[in-house]
């Protein structure tokens, strides 16, 4: 029985679907006006491998991830651009593929946008002022916090003691500090639709409403998100969806913990992010999945060159093994199972059924890898086979893990551009304009390449 924890109840608790052998989840996505980062990345990775493990164990997984198309920071990126909303939006969403793709993330199976479910946002705001748990202020609507009595259900907080600490929205126009906007009137420059209310656009938290709702039901088995999402946004949706529907909105609510640089959460408000894009052309694919996996996914984690190559350098000695038994087939052949394989494959169930503990997991892949490589020594290719498998084709693809193929062409790319560069070098050396040759060297040291001039030319080791 696979077990989670529920940050509802605050325990673990047995993973029992609404509907049999089906698990419906939606993982809040990325506010698209930018280059997603390392932050960004971790919800991204966590929930795509705890996808993989559901189907492993046998259910049908219905995904849902959004992309908030339409916001107070897209709109000022737009401004400053001179260009529509849709055209940052649209940009950054093609953006965001591309480094989901070098992630190794899987696409869920819905990606809605906000700005294609407006229809939808307006029927909840509506329903919600029916129901006498909004109120219209001067083209505004704003949820009445008061009017929802489980508030703050989720993030065990009191509503009195929000008040104090809360990053609340000011405006005149709300009768209480906590209430939050369901629909903002036009102001001058911004993109709007029509409502009952007037000219406007949908508040943040209840896009997600519309959009769960729409495309999970009413209630449905999972929401994740990061930790930072707990309040306001994920006690704002929870509030709003069931004060419309009566019914529990998500059965169980998963968040990891964030990432951190010297202490402090990695946010573009911040400013120290380092963006997915410059952390896989640095690290590679396998590094930064394997970072976050060898941590517990509600564990906050500090960010830092050093433990990126250190996961290099573990994910190094993997493929290492894998290609050394590799090389002995043209194609490596399946085993038939037996009772050894069968040991492994229950203990890592068992280990990944307890709260997706994926750090036990990669700690028996490398039993594994010993096993495999202490097989190929002693000549036992039997078991070094049953090894390989176990890694290869039955855990590995369960975390994302140890793709060498793809890894391959990855680093192919990489050499090839690095050979051209230190053929420049060379030349600049032979026509002895040194400054430049070691200016070169320098940067190149910068981003782990160390280069070793010879007699006989120049040497070069990846970090």
């Amino acid at each position: 029985m696979i077990r989670i924890y529920n940050t509802l109840t605050g325990k673990k608790e047995d993973l029992v679907p609404l509907e049999e052998n089906t698990v419906r989840m939606y993982v809040c996505g990325p506010t698209v006006y930018g280059l997603i980062h390392v932050g960004n990345a971790r919800p991204a990775i966590v929930f795509d491998v705890f996808r993989r493990y559901l189907e492993y164990r046998g259910y049908r997984v219905i995904m849902v991830q959004n992309f908030t198309d339409i916001d107070d920071k897209i709109i000022k990126k737009a401004n400053e651009m001179g260009v529509g909303f849709k055209d940052v939006a649209e940009t950054f969403i093609n953006e965001y593929w591309r480094d989901s793709y070098a992630l190794g993330i899987r696409p869920a199976n819905f990606h809605p946008k906000t700005s294609d479910y407006i229809k939808e946002i307006i029927d909840l705001i509506h329903k919600l002022v029916e129901k006498g748990f909004a109120y219209v202020a001067d083209g505004d609507v704003y949820f009445d916090v008061r009017k929802y009595k489980k508030y703050g259900e989720l993030s065990k907080r009191k509503v009195e003691d929000m008040i104090a600490g809360a990053r609340v929205e000011i405006s005149e126009k709300k009768r209480y500090p906590l209430d939050f906007a369901l629909w903002k009137s036009a102001k001058p420059g911004e993109p709007w639709w029509d409502s009952p209310w007037g000219k406007g656009r949908p508040g943040w938290h209840i896009e997600c409403s519309a959009m769960s709702m729409s495309l999970l039901g009413e209630s449905f088995d999972i929401h994740a998100g990061g930790e930072d999402l707990i309040f306001p946004h994920h006690e704002n949706e929870k509030a709003q969806s069931e004060a419309i529907t009566g019914k529990p909105f998500a059965k169980y609510w998963m968040h990891n913990g964030l990432v951190q640089i010297l202490g402090d959460k990695m946010s573009k408000s911040v400013g120290n992010i380092v963006s997915v894009r410059e952390a896989v052309r640095k690290f590679g694919r396998d590094s930064l999945r394997y970072f976050f996996l060898s941590k517990h996914y509600r564990s906050p984690v500090e960010f830092s060159e050093e433990s990126l190559k250190e996961s290099y350098r573990s994910v190094k000695r993997v493929w290492e093994s894998i290609e050394r038994f590799e090389k002995r087939f043209e194609e490596v052949p399946i085993p038939r199972r037996d009772p050894w394989q069968e040991s492994f494959i229950e203990r890592f169930i068992e280990t990944m059924d307890e709260d997706f503990n994926t750090p036990g997991a990669i700690a028996l892949i490398f039993d594994l890898v010993r096993e495999m490589n202490k097989a190929m020594d002693d000549g036992n290719e039997d078991r070094a086979l049953k090894a390989y498998h176990l890694v290869k084709r039955e855990f590995g693809p369960v975390l994302g893990l140890f793709d060498l193929e793809r890894e391959r062409k990855v680093e192919e790319k990489t050499e090839g551009i690095l050979t051209i560069l230190l053929n420049v070098r060379k030349t600049l050396r032979k026509e002895r304009r040194f400054d430049l040759s070691d200016e070169i060297r320098e940067e190149l040291e910068k981003i782990g390449v160390k280069v070793k001039d010879t007699p006989d030319g120049f040497e070069y080791t990846l970090e």
